[in-house]
């Protein structure tokens, strides 16, 4: 054991260190969210609050694409970083720019759409009406939000996530203030309602594209990498690769978030009150989740700097680092959510008991898969280091939509569990992920010498 210690100790301080400005960036990103339903639930009642989680819900997959795809950036800016290529790094950062002008448009017609036609989904009218307003105005602050994403990448691939952490926790505080004053009309701003807190995203958003933007071309650490004479350099090659790599990591990310936008459409059949059980407990979980997606970014960091070095030995120990620390992490909210359950769920609402209740044990089942979880999201996140992307494409969709959402609906609906038999289910697709996942990291890992070449392809 003490031998483990002393040879990991250097790899789990340096991802750790380079985790928890991702983890609280990621932890800001979740909060807007989490902010938006404390402000719904509080100020306008569970029917506006399910309508909010599912419109939210539906946005993120559509977007989820892009998100995902953009994240193999962080992974190629360091790989370019282990070579020393400044250049590269710049052709990277404009390539990924046009990438998330382009996913932004296409993505953003594609949530337009779906929000047309939102009935589709067999909601109750009000929840419907509700939801595509919402939805509407959500798809529009998907531009800036990847625009954000885009340049983030550069911030994280050079080690520097501090930038990210600390415009997303300032964003935060805007997108609160926001929604107080346009939900309920506060001094010159109109009285928005439901429709306020999705304007107080978008605010937020524009703020944090805007703010990154200038942080970047203002800091003497990033001038390097903006050299004029790199800007003359065409940036197609960069385009396509990201393109190539981006899109099967973005159908992973797609994949699982899909999985939790259809069960929460499956439990929107039970009826308001289960759906907005399942929004509260969802809503927690989908916080520890992105917590351990801030692991998941520092390990493709890690592991892509390492194989820009032509290290085999550390991209083996920034995989395991990554493990355990996520393990560790996500075993601490297991236990968090199993013993206090109840205070958590008082926290979006105290005035409706069947609500409540039924949040509270869903809460329970929301901290038994949060291990599971937590190493899958890793597992996605060591291969997108090795720019391996096809396979866990596979690999997630057989477990999210082959595994997951079947036995979601059978234990729902056929067992009679309710509620409680979707997250049966995404316990298991959420299981299978992790395994597949885990193992295809170090079967790639031992054979990385003989195909290290296409691994980086």
């Amino acid at each position: 054991m003490n031998k483990w210690l002393l040879t990991y100790k250097p790899e789990l301080s340096d991802t750790l260190r380079l985790s928890i400005p991702i983890v609280i960036a990621q932890l800001g990103v979740v909060l807007m969210g989490v902010m938006d339903n404390l402000f719904v639930g509080r100020l306008l009642g569970a029917a506006p609050l399910g309508a909010a989680g599912l419109a939210v819900s539906l946005t993120f997959l559509v977007s989820s694409i892009g998100v995902g795809g953009l994240s193999v950036v962080a992974a190629l800016v360091s790989q370019a970083r282990g070579r020393s290529d400044e250049a590269g790094i710049n052709r990277l950062f404009r390539g990924g720019l046009k990438v998330a002008l382009l996913l932004s448009v296409v993505l953003g017609l594609a949530g337009v759409s779906l929000a047309f036609s939102f009935a589709v989904f067999q909601q109750t009218p009000q929840v419907t009406d509700m939801a595509r307003q919402f939805m509407l105005i959500l798809s529009v602050s998907n531009i800036p939000l990847f625009l954000f994403v885009a340049a983030r990448q550069l911030c994280d691939g050079l080690a520097l996530p501090r930038v990210a952490m600390m415009i997303t926790l300032s964003a935060l505080l805007v997108n609160g203030l926001f929604n107080y004053l346009l939900i309920l009309g506060i001094g010159p701003f109109p009285e928005m309602g439901l429709n306020g807190s999705a304007a107080a995203t978008l605010i937020s958003r524009l703020y944090m594209a805007a703010a990154i933007g200038l942080y970047i071309y203002r800091n003497q650490t990033f001038r390097p990498y903006l050299k004029s004479e790199y800007g003359t350099q065409p940036t197609g090659a960069e385009v396509r690769q990201i393109l190539r790599l981006g899109l099967p990591g973005g159908l992973i990310f797609f994949f699982e978030v899909a999985t939790f936008s259809l069960a929460q459409v499956m439990v929107g059949w039970l009826g308001e009150v289960p759906l907005a059980a399942h929004q509260i407990a969802l809503n927690m979980a989908s916080t520890t989740y992105m917590m351990a997606t801030g692991i998941s970014s520092a390990a493709a960091i890690r592991v892509g700097n390492a194989i820009g070095r032509g290290s085999q030995e550390h991209v083996r120990r920034a995989g395991v680092a990554a493990f355990v620390l996520s393990g560790l992490f996500m075993g601490l909210c297991t236990t968090l959510f199993l013993t206090a359950n109840e205070q958590l769920v008082s926290l979006y609402i105290r005035d409706n008991a069947p609500v409540a209740t039924l949040a509270a044990s869903l809460l329970i089942m929301a901290g038994i898969f949060q291990l599971s979880d937590g190493i899958q999201v890793v597992g996605v996140g060591v291969l997108r280091g090795l720019s391996d992307v096809n396979v866990p494409t596979v690999i997630t969709l057989f477990a999210y939509w082959v595994m997951g959402l079947p036995v979601s609906y059978v234990m729902c609906f056929k067992v009679g569990l309710g509620a409680a038999g979707i997250w049966v289910g995404l316990l298991a697709g959420l299981s299978v992920a992790a395994v597949l996942l885990t193992v295809r990291f170090f079967r790639l890992v031992k054979r990385l010498r003989l195909a290290e070449s296409n691994v980086m392809a």
